[in-house]
């Protein structure tokens, strides 16, 4: 069996979570008051922006310890299972130096996979792993070797619906958030190349969707075989518009609406968001032949940096 390990940046819904030899490995979140919280669903995301709200810093997130990859290693090695681990990007977080360090530690040939993303960017390609293992019958390597390519065609791009979140997190100058937000101006943030970005800017909620639009058409607009997801962070009210530009001016059915976790809004300082993901491109098939040069990423070397941030137990505050 392949084993599909990815962290709970990914976002999955219930039903994914679900997923037979899909698991999760959880990141923590450290609130103003010095607390800490596993994510892994004990505080729902509502709890979260509630919490969010009434702190005056934005809480820091944690990557996991290696001891937690190491023990779904250990488990794929007993039971003889072949390994792919999909992370959150390493721009956003040490997550995926900690999945490399443990399995060199194991001595596994994990095959890990840098998504370049979070959330739901994240989300799909852990969806596209699962059809690979399930529908196409390719090997861990094989699967690996697609999501290289399959990553560079996801899209995030979001709408900022608040400047407050971007002060508290140092993003802004108290005084530049105050006029504005006077001014009711609205970033669009786009995630690129593994970094979140700013890309454009609009006046008003109005304005900041057809800035966002405009990213969209510009990016390559939606593959329709893979659809997009819209993402919320406290109100799920707002994808409505997204949602009717979808369908009226895209010619888009369906669509998935999800709503954000914690990792990706202190990753990037935000607040209240609206984002759509989406995939531009057709679906990955079975390759002829392994990628020249292609070789397993669990057992590669690392920096003498990357190991000091991800050595011990305990989860290192990013």
């Amino acid at each position: 069996m392949i084993r599909i390990v990815t962290d709970s940046a990914a976002d999955l819904t219930a039903a994914e979570l679900s997923a037979p030899g899909v698991f999760v490995v959880p990141l923590s979140v450290t609130f103003a008051d010095g607390t800490t919280q596993l994510d892994d669903g004990t505080m729902t995301k509502d709890e979260f922006f509630v919490r969010l709200a009434e702190d005056s810093k934005l809480p820091r997130t944690s990557q996991p310890s290696p001891a937690s990859f190491m023990q779904l290693y250990e488990e794929a090695a007993a039971a003889g299972d072949e390994v792919v681990v999909i992370t959150i990007g390493q721009k956003l977080s040490g997550t995926y130096q900690c999945a490399h360090l443990a399995a060199a530690d194991v001595g596994l040939q994990a095959h890990i996979v840098d998504s370049e993303a979070a959330s739901q960017g994240e989300a799909l390609l852990v969806r596209e792993a699962v059809r690979l293992r399930d529908e196409e019958g390719l090997t861990a390597e094989e699967i690996a070797a697609v999501l290289e390519q399959f990553k560079k065609r996801v899209r995030i791009v979001a709408v900022v619906d608040s400047l407050k979140h971007l002060q508290k997190g140092g993003r802004l100058p108290a005084a530049v958030a105050l006029v504005g937000g006077a001014l009711g101006i609205k970033p669009v943030l786009a995630l690129q190349d593994g970094a979140i970005k700013l890309v454009d800017k609009g006046r008003g909620r109005p304005g900041a969707l057809v800035a966002m639009f405009k990213q969209l058409d510009a990016l390559g607009g939606v593959d329709p075989r893979y659809g997009y997801t819209l993402l919320y962070s406290d109100n799920k009210q707002l994808v409505a518009p997204v949602h009717h530009y979808m369908h009226q001016n895209l010619q888009l059915t369906g669509g998935r609406v999800a709503q954000l976790g914690p990792t990706i809004i202190q990753g990037a300082k935000l607040g209240r968001i609206r984002l759509a993901a989406r995939q531009t491109s057709p679906r990955a098939r079975r390759p002829d032949r392994p990628r020249k040069g292609a070789r397993p990423l669990g057992v590669g070397p690392l920096t003498q940096q990357a190991r000091t941030k991800c050595k011990g137990g305990p989860a290192q505050k990013e």
